[in-house]
């Protein structure tokens, strides 16, 4: 059992504890599809994969991790799942208007491209003011179901400190809401243009408590928010880091130390203390540097661990003793099928046209808009971002899906109209082209027995390649391989 890094010796710490033993390291064609999946959300090219597999490197795990840690499709990807969390949706005809939404998402998605430290993005969304349209961060306070403080406190303690407030007394929820009391909100000349400012002729409801007791002076020319969010990102802090650093870990591993991951509480436990305290200073440590967690993370032994179980570790769900395989979330999922076939999908918007024109071959990962839909992102569980729980998105298989995906006509066209099979394999001899496809569709090279039953069932079946291609194709979109990050 190999140790990485203290990640490592604090789990196999505890799984000996508890008479646990640990899968062992998955294969090489496993991690590459894992890590690509987990820090992309993208399938590795045909290139990216052989260049991996055939190297000889023993660093090629972690160069391979550096690679993806830099690539644009890591803000692409990580900005989808911040966007669910705060709730970046148009709403017509209140709420975010679409440019808004535009905004905000790119504001999202370059604060992560530059890795700006967590805690300086934290402090520029909940301190913003000025234009809805020119401040993209202040959309984080029309982002909301109301614009009471009560409301706000609730999405500020769900996003940034893992709780939720609907569980504490009311006195506790009133007195942490007066941070968020002196918020002013004002129209411009300018069609659903919107001001978010510092109200000082606004009076404090109840006096303002932070969560952990503490009561601050808080004159009346200073901004309460301010106040708050330089208590929220103290190092000391009971949840800021832990919050952030237990999302990531559930993010890759499929579950939190603590889980749900956005329900804190003293009730709710961290299934291995230790670990956490240990990111939790990791974070401090490296000043706040998002990338940092993802990579001690993804290059310890217990992330690359096999999701193949055995009969002692099959019912650990807690302590991390093997990878936990999960469906592919709904916008990788048709932008893997998209990106093999060589094909585009269509959306949909409650909000009139032209605002929610989309590209030609636009990938679904990075509609910043989550009013804008489609069929198939609608049956596999893209969250509707009402609420930013974790939970919101659905990634359960349902028969629905399942029918979907063996019998629509969606899919079938993509596989049969498509010019991506006829790409892969073009110019190729058909074991070369058969390898491509399980390159570009599994990340592996096919078995013998595999190739074997492939060109069994072509000659049993009087079929050209280009027909059984389409018919692999097909299976492999099908298999659990595929569908599954594991």
């Amino acid at each position: 059992m190999k140790i990485k890094n203290k990640i490592d010796q604090l789990v196999l710490e505890t799984l000996e504890k508890k008479g646990i033993i640990p899968s062992d390291d998955c294969t090489d064609e496993t991690f590459l599809r894992r890590v690509f999946l987990d820090l992309t959300g993208t399938l590795p090219s045909i290139e990216e994969a052989k260049k991996f597999l055939y190297s000889k490197s023993s660093s090629k795990r972690e160069d391979l991790i550096s690679y993806l840690l830099e690539k644009k499709e890591f803000a692409d990807y990580w900005s989808m799942k911040w966007c669910d969390l705060l709730r970046v949706k148009s709403e017509f005809p209140i709420k975010l208007w679409p440019n808004a939404v535009q905004a905000y998402a790119r504001f999202i998605r370059d604060s992560l491209r530059k890795n700006k430290p967590y805690d300086s993005f934290v402090k520029e969304l909940l301190t913003a003011s000025g234009s809805n349209f020119r401040s993209p961060a202040v959309n984080f306070y029309r982002a909301v179901t109301e614009k009471t403080p009560l409301k706000i406190a609730e999405a500020v303690a769900l996003n940034f400190m893992g709780v939720r407030i609907s569980k504490w007394n009311e006195k506790k929820q009133q007195q942490m809401a007066a941070f968020f009391s002196k918020i002013g909100y004002k129209p411009t000349s300018e069609w659903k243009e919107e001001i978010v400012f510092f109200d000082r002729s606004k009076v404090f409801p109840v006096e303002p408590v932070f969560p952990d007791g503490i009561k601050p002076d808080i004159s009346s020319d200073i901004d309460p928010r301010k106040v708050f969010v330089d208590w929220l990102v103290r190092k000391d802090n009971p949840w800021f880091v832990k919050n952030i650093v237990n999302r990531i870990f559930s993010w890759l591993l499929g579950r939190g130390i603590i889980h749900e991951p956005d329900d804190i509480r003293e009730d709710n436990p961290p299934s291995i203390p230790e670990l956490l305290l240990f990111l939790e200073e990791e974070m401090i440590s490296h000043n706040f540097d998002i990338k940092h967690i993802f990579r001690i993370i993804t290059e310890s032994s217990t992330y690359q661990r096999s999701s193949l179980f055995s009969k002692n570790n099959q019912n650990d769900n807690k302590f991390f003793s093997r990878y936990y395989p999960r469906r592919l979330e709904a916008e990788v999922l048709i932008d893997a099928i998209c990106s093999v076939t060589d094909t585009s999908e269509e959306y949909f918007s409650p909000i009139p046209e032209p605002f929610t024109f989309i590209p030609w071959k636009q990938r679904s990962i990075l509609l910043a808009d989550g009013s804008i839909t489609s069929p198939f992102l609608e049956m596999f569980g893209r969250p509707p971002r009402d609420t930013g729980y974790e939970s919101e998105r659905n990634n359960d298989i349902s028969v629905f899906q399942i029918l979907h995906l063996l019998n629509s006509r969606h899919i079938l066209s993509k596989i049969r109209e498509g010019s991506g099979i006829r790409r892969i394999s073009a110019g190729a001899e058909r074991n070369t082209a058969v390898k491509n496809i399980y390159l570009a569709i599994l990340s592996r090279n096919p078995s013998e027995e595999e190739k074997r039953y492939f060109f069994s069932y072509m000659t049993k079946n009087k079929l050209e390649l280009n027909d059984a291609l389409n018919d692999l194709v097909w299976a492999l979109f099908n298999s659990k391989e595929f569908l599954f990050r594991h």
